[in-house]
Formats: C-alpha cells, sequence, structure tokens
C-alpha cells in the first residue's frame, strides 16, 4: 500500500473513531479538507513538505478530502463532541456560527506572532478574526472578476457605462448572443454592485441594512442592465454561463478563479478588473471568500496544529499552492515570483483584490441566502418590485435572525 493510501486509511479511522484520539494514540495529526483534482494534490506535496520540517518534530499527518456538500455539517456534528481532525480547512463564511456554537474553533491569538502577521496580504487576516478573537490563518482566497473573449473584445472596459454600450454591440438576442453574462438573480454575483453602491448585508454593529436604499439603487441597477439595456441573457445560472461563454455567446462573463478551469481551450479569454460604476462613481467589489486553516479545539495537538497551519500560510508552501494547485494563496511574497506575476490568472484575480470585500463571517449570514435569493428571483420576473421584495426579504431574514439568537 502506498503512503497517500496509507495516509488515506488512517484518516478514514480518525472520522470513524474521532481524529482526536487517534492524532494521540498514533502520533498522528489528522487534517480535514474538500479538495479535489490539482488543489488536492498541491496541498498534499504541501503536507508532505511540512512533515520534513523542524517544526513538525517526526509527526505524520494524515489528510481526509471530504465532499464538499456534506463538510460544513460533519465539522459541526463532529468536533464538539472530540471526534473531529486536530486542523480544518473551511471559508470564514461559517466561522461565526463555529465559535458562537462553541467546542469547535480554538483561538490563536496566544499562537499568532508579528512574523506570520506580516507575511499576509492586507485584510487577510480581518476574514478570520470574531469579536476580537482571531480563530485561524487564511490560506487562500476567491472572489469575481471579468472574464472576456479576446477574438470580440479587443480592450477590456474601464467603466460600466464603457461595459454596457460595447455589450449592446455584441448582444443578438434572436440569435443567443449576449455581451455580458453572469449569475445575476445569485446574490454572491450581486454582491459586487452592491458594494459599489455602499450597500451591505450587516452594518459595524452586526445590525441587518440590507434592504437599504445603497442595495435598491444596485438591484435597480441590474434591472437596467437586464431590462432596459437587454444585454443579459434570460434566467441565469452557472452552466449556462459557462456554456454561453465555451460556445463564443458571451462575450464578456463576470466569474471566479473556479470558472477558468471549465473554460474551452478554444476560446481565446483574457481577465481583467471589474470596472468603475459610473452611477455610483466607485469600482464593483465582489465579496472575498476566504479559506482559513482552524486549530479544531477538541484536538489534543493543538500546538502542532497550529504549526502545520502556518506552514500552509508560508512562502514555500504557497508557492506550491499556487502553481500547483492553481490556489490564489495569501502570502504576499509569492507575488513578486515572476511565475507567480507571469501567470495571467493568478495576476489578474491578485489585482482585483485592490477592490474586493471579505464575505460577512456572522453566524446570521446562513439566514440571509434563501430570502435574498427569493428576493432577487421575484424581482427580475416582474412579481414584485425592488423595495416590496427587499423588505420582505429583509423581514424573514429579520425574525430568523431573532430565533437564533434567542435559542443561544
Amino acid at each position: 500500500m502506498n503512503k497517500l493510501l496509507i495516509k488515506s486509511a488512517l484518516a478514514m479511522a480518525a472520522l470513524a473513531a474521532g481524529g482526536g484520539a487517534l492524532a494521540q494514540a498514533g502520533g498522528e495529526l489528522v487534517v480535514w479538507h474538500a479538495y479535489r483534482g490539482a488543489e488536492k494534490t498541491a496541498f498534499e506535496k504541501v503536507v508532505g513538505l511540512f512533515e520534513k520540517t523542524p517544526a513538525a518534530k517526526g509527526a505524520k499527518v494524515s489528510t481526509l478530502a471530504i465532499p464538499y456538500d456534506a463538510y460544513a455539517d460533519k465539522i459541526s456534528a463532529a468536533v464538539p463532541r472530540g471526534k473531529g481532525p486536530d486542523l480544518f480547512i473551511y471559508a470564514q463564511d461559517r466561522l461565526g456560527g463555529w465559535i458562537e456554537a462553541g467546542k469547535t474553533v480554538e483561538p490563536i491569538d496566544f499562537f499568532l506572532d508579528k512574523p506570520t502577521r506580516d507575511s499576509l496580504l492586507p485584510g487577510m487576516l480581518g476574514a478570520m478574526t470574531y469579536k476580537g478573537g482571531v480563530y485561524g490563518l487564511p490560506i487562500n482566497y476567491k472572489s469575481t472578476t471579468l472574464i472576456y473573449n479576446k477574438d470580440l473584445i479587443k480592450t477590456p472596459p474601464k467603466t460600466t457605462d464603457e461595459m454596457i454600450k460595447l455589450a449592446k454591440t455584441l448582444t443578438n438576442a434572436q440569435s443567443g448572443r449576449y455581451g455580458l453574462a453572469y449569475w445575476y438573480t445569485n446574490f454572491y454575483f450581486h454582491s459586487a454592485l452592491m458594494n459599489a453602491f455602499g450597500g451591505a448585508v450587516f452594518d459595524k454593529d452586526g445590525k441587518l441594512v440590507i434592504d437599504s436604499p445603497a442595495t435598491v439603487a444596485s438591484l435597480n441597477q441590474m434591472m437596467t442592465w437586464y431590462k432596459k439595456d437587454g444585454v443579459l441573457p434570460t434566467e441565469p445560472s452557472e452552466a449556462l454561463v459557462s456554456s454561453m461563454f465555451n460556445e463564443g455567446k458571451a462575450a464578456m462573463v463576470i466569474n471566479g478563479p473556479w470558472f477558468v478551469g471549465e473554460i474551452d481551450k478554444k476560446i481565446n479569454y483574457g481577465l481583467a478588473v471589474l470596472p468603475v460604476v459610473d452611477a455610483a462613481k466607485k469600482p464593483m467589489r465582489p465579496w472575498l471568500t476566504i479559506e482559513g486553516a482552524y486549530v479544531a479545539a477538541s484536538s489534543t495537538k493543538k500546538d502542532l496544529a497550529y504549526e502545520l497551519a502556518r506552514y500552509l500560510t508560508s512562502e514555500e508552501a504557497g508557492l506550491v499552492l499556487a502553481l500547483e494547485g492553481r490556489q490564489l494563496h495569501t502570502n504576499k511574497a509569492i507575488y513578486a515570483n515572476p511565475k507567480v506575476s507571469g501567470d495571467p490568472v493568478l495576476k489578474a484575480f491578485h489585482d482585483q483584490l485592490a477592490n474586493a470585500e471579505p464575505m460577512p463571517n456572522r453566524p446570521e449570514m446562513t439566514m440571509v441566502w434563501s430570502p435574498a435569493t427569493t428576493a432577487m428571483n421575484k424581482i427580475v420576473k416582474g412579481n414584485a418590485t425592488v423595495e416590496a421584495a427587499l423588505k420582505e426579504a429583509a423581514g424573514t431574514m429579520r425574525e430568523s435572525i431573532a430565533a437564533l439568537r434567542k435559542s443561544k
């Protein structure tokens, strides 16, 4: 049995019998993640490199890839009972909920030193911070940006007025061709417009403000593009946007790094920072999802788990994860490396970082998605005005949030 199969078998035993117990009895450090393909291969390579460092103290690391759809629930169920991993990797959107639930994530302020803080890109550590405490180390980030067909567009637009003017010349609804395509009924993708107008889900004190005039203005702008300008396809979805771009029927799309791997090799594509919104006089600011490494509260090897987390943020690890795993790593030094700076995809999403905003990590965020999706679909289908749909959605969110807080 080869080394990876041995690790997988050990990790499966950890999932059944308890990661913390395995780590204590067998001298193994157990790590959960949801990587697949090149990301998984690169991550396992980095773990192998860590095992050879003095910080590992001769320990072995067992990695377990868990299907993403079941991942968050497994963490919530296993870790508080001491049956999970020593370290787990996940985006920041669930962090607040896990902290409030207790017995899931270990605060790492005690471990965190200045060199580690200084090695990270600006704003990354903020996504790992909740109520003044730091609970994880950021490893990579994702956001949307503008992706365009170079055979149709020679110079990407700098402003949304330019973008829509260009899109109109490339739109022919009868033949199914559109100048612009993105999943505009999905609240995640809409965040870039909402943030440009100064909208937000919560204010700095955690009050729900999603039905603010700024969010209304952003939705009205989206509806102008869809209804008046006619540059967006009907009934958008991730699958539709992908197929249209690969068939040359969408000149520009707004999407993330995961989309790049789906682009057909025959498409000559480029990437550019999202444009400035003329009506708001500010650039589109998509949400950042920032993936962190978290020390499990139940781990019996917290010091060693933190050492692995710190290594994952290092320049050495970052170069492997970026160049081989195609991840947008959080170590700022790697962007001075010519292999990274010369990579058009890594460079484009790094450029977008200056105009991006971390997604809220509050536990109440889980109450937002479903009502927001319902509202946006009502608006697009003409079943409700922007104001009425947002008001109804906000009411539903506030009721759910009040119930959540009452249950604590």
